[in-house]
């Protein structure tokens, strides 16, 4: 079997575990949403200012992906929201039999967010599907405008782009508007929020985002369940 037949092979066992796990989130309106970026773009800042702004009774969980430590995970349990860090071990992305295995000791019926941060990585993650409802990719302000050129895949199977670090424009050689341009050259229907963890800009907009998909999923949970 050569390598190609291997990673179709994968590729598809992936994709199988994946819509069992879509299944059940639809069947219980669990939003599952995946975050994906390169390494240093601010995924966990952005997880610490959102579960800092949740309500203590939300009934939110989160996957965190890396390849050795467990830091992540430690950052984000303070908020007092279940927290699990997943440790690939060289790995460069998360993959749906990761995602089950570590939803087995919890009751997924408890939850109405899940919110999975993959490893940090623009490449591997964008092949393998979570049985998420959305995947959003992050770029920040810091690393190169023609991301989305060199890394169409991810750009392509994201609804959403949250530019991050938006506090550092005044100080980086970023074009914002060349950095948007490009991902709806890739996505033209992108849905694109900038925002800042250090002052808090845009993530009213990222907060009500999230809430809007929220009621989607509650909202197809009742579409399902409500007898003709």
């Amino acid at each position: 079997m050569n390598r190609i037949e291997v990673e179709k092979k994968v590729l598809n066992e992936n994709q199988i575990l994946a819509e069992q796990l879509r299944e059940r989130y639809r069947q219980l309106g669990v939003l599952c949403i995946n975050l994906i970026s390169a390494p240093g773009s601010g995924k966990t800042a952005l997880l610490e200012r959102t579960l800092e702004r949740m309500d203590k009774g939300s009934r939110v969980a989160v996957l965190t992906g890396d390849l050795q430590t467990e830091n992540d995970a430690k950052r984000l349990a303070k908020f007092g929201f279940p927290v699990k860090q997943i440790t690939t071990g060289g790995t460069c992305h998360l993959d749906a039999k990761m995602i089950g295995k570590h939803l087995e000791d919890w009751k997924l019926e408890d939850l109405d967010l899940l919110i999975v941060e993959n490893v940090g990585n623009l490449v591997c993650p964008s092949s393998y599907d979570l049985g998420e409802d959305a995947k959003i990719v992050l770029l920040s302000t810091s690393e190169g405008e023609d991301k989305p050129l060199k890394y169409p895949s991810i750009f392509l199977k994201s609804e959403l782009m949250l530019l991050t670090k938006i506090d550092l424009l005044p100080y980086v050689p970023f074009n914002a508007d060349v950095a948007r341009e490009n991902a709806r050259r890739v996505h033209p229907q992108m849905e694109i929020i900038d925002v800042s963890s250090t002052t808090g800009e845009g993530l009213d907009r990222w907060m009500e985002w999230l809430r809007a998909r929220q009621e989607r999923a509650k909202a197809k949970l009742q579409t399902v369940t409500v007898p003709h």
